[in-house]
């Protein structure tokens, strides 16, 4: 009997190979790979017209993307953030020289939970970095007061949340700075990449020197930075990705849609809570009524060469290294339940029907 090839939890959106190496001629034929080439700043150009930007900068990553949102507003002491998110929201926060700080989220959104925050608040908070889960946007309006109200600066990670519009304009222009990830298993994909997006153009200049070791336009060092700059390489991926965007967001939904449908009959298993018109259908995120049903379909996935993946899984206010153990109910309770089920551009029908037959079983 032929074994079925396996299908992982999700593939990265690739461009036509030939497009890709077209689009590679410029950059060989002029030796120029890095320090914010032609490439990088055409697909920021591009990246910023698209989606109704006016600042953004393309980094290294949407880890790197983070640390200089923080760095770029002057951050300091505690950082509020959310459990359930993946490692990198608090590795950023730390790398940072910050602490971060746990609010427990809304079971039902997977996001930060607003009416908590404030209570979380003390002398030595200093900004917000609250997480758009699986590209679901947060209450910005209420975190938005809440940092008036409270002279905290605002961080989005934004690592999902490409393509999301929310109340007329891109998700990405909510807060001080958004960090986004363009990494391959992202919507969109540069292979390894991200940006930040800023709100005011004089941060989005500290931005553009950080991520180049503090030079300015004359090349004079005036800033402590790093290096996050993008190469032409990836810059080159992401422009021939940017060809397929809409299609893959369709696909996207889609998929989605069809899984929607297939476990619609399954009564332990439920869905994120979420606006059809504010998402982007990145994630397959399926929870289930307890750990022990989803141990129990995970290892029939398994041996099916089904590769479901437990995001975010354990919640980052049990992780040693992170902080000392403060309870987060909500956050622990949907950690141990959730599954994300394969979702990408070429999974066929065929596929999400098999899948959520042996959900189902």
């Amino acid at each position: 009997m032929k074994t079925k090839p396996p299908i992982y939890v999700t593939m990265p959106s690739l461009p036509p190979l030939a497009e890709y190496m077209e689009i590679l001629k410029g950059p060989w034929a002029s030796g120029v790979l890095t320090h914010h080439g032609p490439l990088v700043q055409r697909l920021e150009r591009e990246l910023q017209e698209i989606l109704g930007l006016e600042h953004l900068v393309a980094v290294t990553n949407g880890t790197v993307a983070l640390q200089l949102a923080i760095r770029a507003l002057g951050v300091e002491g505690e950082v509020l953030t959310t459990p359930f998110s993946w490692i990198a929201t608090c590795s950023a926060i730390q790398w940072e020289g910050c602490q971060p700080k746990f609010v427990d989220i809304v079971p039902e959104t997977f996001n930060i939970d607003v009416e908590k925050i404030e209570e979380a608040i003390t002398d030595k908070t200093s900004a917000i970095l609250a997480v758009h889960v699986f590209s679901n946007p947060c209450d910005v309006e209420a975190i938005a007061r809440i940092a008036a109200r409270r002279n905290l600066k605002v961080i989005f990670d934004a690592a999902h949340a490409m393509c999301v519009n929310y109340r007329g304009r891109s998700l990405l222009e909510y807060g001080d700075v958004s960090g986004t990830s363009f990494h391959a298993t992202k919507l969109f994909n540069t292979g390894e990449g991200g940006a930040c997006v800023a709100t005011d153009g004089e941060v989005a200049d500290r931005l553009r020197r950080t991520r180049f070791f503090g030079h300015d336009e004359e090349k004079q060092v005036v800033d402590v930075g790093m290096n996050g700059k993008m190469t032409e390489v990836h810059a080159a991926l992401g422009l021939a990705n940017l060809k397929r965007l809409e299609d893959v967001l369709k696909k996207r939904r889609a998929i989605y849609e069809a899984y929607r449908n297939g476990l619609a009959a399954v009564d332990w298993v439920s869905f994120q809570k979420i606006d059809p018109e504010a998402y982007n259908y990145s994630y397959m995120p399926v929870v289930f009524e307890d750990e022990d049903r989803l141990a129990t379909v995970l290892q029939k996935l398994v041996g099916e060469q089904i590769h479901a993946r437990r995001y975010f899984y354990p919640a980052l206010n049990t992780i040693k290294a992170v902080s000392e153990y403060v309870v987060m109910p909500n956050a622990e309770a949907l950690a141990r339940r959730i599954l994300c089920l394969p979702s990408y551009d070429s999974l066929s029908l065929e596929q999400i029907a098999r899948i959520c037959r042996i959900v189902a079983g």
